[in-house]
C-alpha cells in the first residue's frame, strides 16, 4: 500500500468503526476500489487499525473506562475487613469482569473460525449481501426494540447475551457495532446505553483481534521483516483511524439518540445494491 491508500482506508475505518454500517465491509470495498492486493500484511492492517479507532473510546470515556471515582468518598465507613475490600473490588472491577464475559464468545468463535473468516475478507459479494440484509433489518430495529426497562445496569446475563450477538459481526458487512447495540437493545437497554457498552466492548475485542493478527503475521516466513518494513504504514493508519473515530463517536451518539437506525439502514441498502449491480454487470471495482 502507498501513503494515499493507507490514509483513505484509515479514514474509512475511523468513520465506520462505530457506525452500524460495517467498518470491515467498507474497508474491503475501499481496498478493492483502490486496487490494493489482499496480502497477509493488508489483512493484518485492516484488522489492526481498528484498534487505533477503538482507542478513541478510551480517550473519550477515560473516567468511566478506568473507573475514576468509582468508589465514593466515605462510602464504606461502616464496613470493615473483608466486606470493605470486597465492596471496593466490586465497584472498581465489576465493569471489567462484565466486559470479559461479553468478550468470551467472540474470542472462542474467532479463534476456531479464523481461517474461514480470513477467506471471507476477500468476498465483496458477501459484504454487499450482508449490507443489504442488515440494512433491511435496521429499518425495523427502533420499533422492535423500543421497550426499555428502568434498570439500565449491565448485568452479567446482559453482558453474555451482548457478547453472543457480537459473534454475528464476524461475517464481513454485518457490523460489530450494529450487532452489539441490537444485542443490548434486545435486552431492554436504551439506544444510548447499548451504544456505549458496544464502544467499551470494542476495546478488548479489537485488542485481542489485532494482537492475534500481528502474531500470525510475524510467525509467517519473513513475517518479522514484513512487519518492520511496513511499520510506518501501520502506525500512520492507526493514528488516522484514531483521530477520525473521535469525531465519529460524538456524531453517532447524538444522531442515534435523536433519530435511531433508519438512516443507516437505507444507506446500507443503497451501498449493498450498488455493489451487487456492479458485480452482476461484470464491472471491475478497481479504479486505480
Amino acid at each position: 500500500m502507498d501513503f494515499f491508500q493507507t490514509i483513505i482506508i484509515a479514514i474509512v475505518e475511523g468513520l465506520s468503526e462505530f457506525l452500524p454500517i460495517s467498518s470491515t465491509g467498507h474497508m474491503i470495498i475501499a481496498q478493492k476500489l483502490l486496487g490494493v492486493e489482499s496480502t497477509d500484511f493488508v489483512k493484518a492492517f485492516t484488522v489492526n487499525i481498528q484498534f487505533g479507532a477503538i482507542l478513541s473510546v478510551v480517550v473519550l470515556y477515560w473516567k468511566r473506562f478506568f473507573k475514576i471515582n468509582a468508589v465514593p468518598k466515605n462510602a464504606f465507613d461502616n464496613q470493615k475487613g473483608f466486606q470493605k475490600t470486597w465492596s471496593v473490588f466490586s465497584l472498581k472491577f465489576d465493569f471489567y469482569i462484565k466486559l470479559f464475559v461479553a468478550f468470551i464468545p467472540a474470542a472462542i468463535i474467532g479463534f476456531l473460525a479464523n481461517d474461514y473468516i480470513d477467506e471471507m475478507l476477500d468476498r465483496v459479494d458477501v459484504v454487499a449481501v450482508s449490507l443489504v440484509l442488515g440494512g433491511i433489518f435496521m429499518l425495523f430495529i427502533d420499533k422492535w426494540f423500543a421497550k426499555t426497562t428502568e434498570n439500565q445496569d449491565i448485568t452479567y446475563p446482559r453482558a453474555w447475551k451482548i457478547g453472543l450477538a457480537q459473534c454475528i459481526s464476524m461475517i464481513p458487512g454485518v457490523s460489530r457495532s450494529m450487532a452489539t447495540i441490537v444485542g443490548g437493545m434486545a435486552n431492554k437497554l436504551s439506544r444510548k446505553n447499548a451504544a456505549e457498552f458496544s464502544f467499551f466492548l470494542a476495546v478488548p475485542t479489537m485488542l485481542a483481534a489485532s494482537g492475534y493478527k500481528l502474531l500470525k503475521l510475524v510467525n509467517e516466513p519473513n513475517g518479522v521483516d514484513l512487519l518492520l518494513t511496513n511499520l510506518p504504514t501501520l502506525l500512520i493508519g492507526n493514528l488516522v483511524a484514531f483521530v477520525v473515530a473521535m469525531a465519529a463517536i460524538k456524531f453517532f451518539i447524538s444522531f442515534l439518540t435523536k433519530y435511531g437506525f433508519k438512516a443507516f439502514g437505507y444507506y446500507r441498502i443503497v451501498v449493498g445494491i450498488v455493489i451487487l449491480i456492479m458485480l452482476a454487470s461484470g464491472i471491475n471495482l478497481e479504479i486505480s
